[in-house]
């Protein structure tokens, strides 16, 4: 499993390289009103390491406190996140849920340790971000990030894991946890709110963004993505992107689908990535942000024979 995860976690440093190439310093948005109680980051724009590479995040309020789903790339900006809550809540932060362990997504935790959050993840999460987290810290100029970005992180790791499911109360707001099937990665988690028809989706969902395709399972994320759309739902929170519906999930199912045909296709025929990239780029549907994830996802995936 270590070794594994070791490779998983050099697949994201190409990855998050060329988002800092592009980094076109951008400013962060604040927490958006989704529903009742319910608000979250999205609809990033020029993503880049200044905003977490777009990853979203949001917090839950229930009437015993509140609920954090995700927490950014670093204490710097998990700061930021918790004023943003505060401008909104003073209630206490019960739970943090991490939707999987990558950085963009997980690496804020240790601010809201400090505050008390218990954390949570999905079993097959916790023990990837365990095994991957210091090493990846040590390593945090191969992700395209400085010192001073990461200034004050620490590792977080789940103190409570799930094997399938899990349901959180916090004072009549009931929250249900989902492991989905082999996705984005193995230990992906659904957050769903089924009073609220509200769901976060984590990076099972990218809507108008390329998605990082490095350690997902295409044939088993196209049936998870199903199983969203026959669930009554109708806000989703993305892991990257904004506020989307059924429509955006089917899309995503669309897309990488697709994806995953030309690559593996083109990949049978040649090994010149960039051929492959600019075949598979006119083909795909367009998307706003991360169109350098094409490269170094049939680096990573169609072509790491090679």
């Amino acid at each position: 499993m270590r070794n594994l995860i070791v490779i998983s976690g050099k697949l994201l440093v190409l990855v998050l390289l060329l988002f800092t190439f592009c980094d076109r310093a951008a400013a962060a948005g604040k927490l958006t009103q989704i529903t009742e109680n319910v608000y979250a980051y999205v609809d990033t724009k020029n993503s880049s390491k200044n905003s977490s590479f777009g990853a979203n995040a949001g917090i839950i309020i229930g009437k015993e406190g509140i609920v954090v789903v995700d927490t950014l790339i670093s204490a710097k900006e998990a700061k930021r996140f918790i004023r943003d809550i505060r401008a909104i809540s003073r209630k206490p932060i019960k739970y943090v849920i991490n939707t999987h362990y990558h950085l963009d997504h997980a690496f804020g935790n240790s601010e809201f340790a400090k505050l008390g959050a218990v954390i949570i993840a999905q079993e097959n999460a916790g023990k990837a971000m365990e095994n991957s987290a210091s090493e990846t810290l040590k390593h945090i100029g191969d992700y395209g990030l400085t010192p001073d970005d990461m200034k004050g992180t620490t590792p977080a790791y789940p103190v409570l894991s799930y094997g399938d499911r899990m349901t959180i109360n916090t004072g009549g707001q009931q929250i249900v946890l989902i492991h989905a099937r082999h996705s984005h990665t193995d230990g992906d988690t659904l957050v769903y709110l089924p009073d609220k028809k509200v769901l976060f989706a984590g990076d099972i969902l990218f809507t108008d963004y390329h998605p990082f395709l490095g350690e997902g399972n295409i044939e088993g994320w196209a049936k998870e993505l199903d199983e969203i759309k026959s669930m009554d739902v109708e806000k989703i929170i993305p892991g990257h992107g904004p506020l989307s519906g059924k429509k955006d999930i089917e899309d995503m199912k669309v897309y990488i689908l697709m994806f995953d045909q030309k690559a593996k296709e083109l990949a049978s025929q040649t090994d010149d990535v960039k051929k492959i990239a600019a075949a598979i780029q006119s083909a795909l549907p367009q998307r706003a942000e991360g169109i350098w994830l094409i490269t170094p996802n049939i680096q990573m995936k169609y072509l790491k024979k090679h």
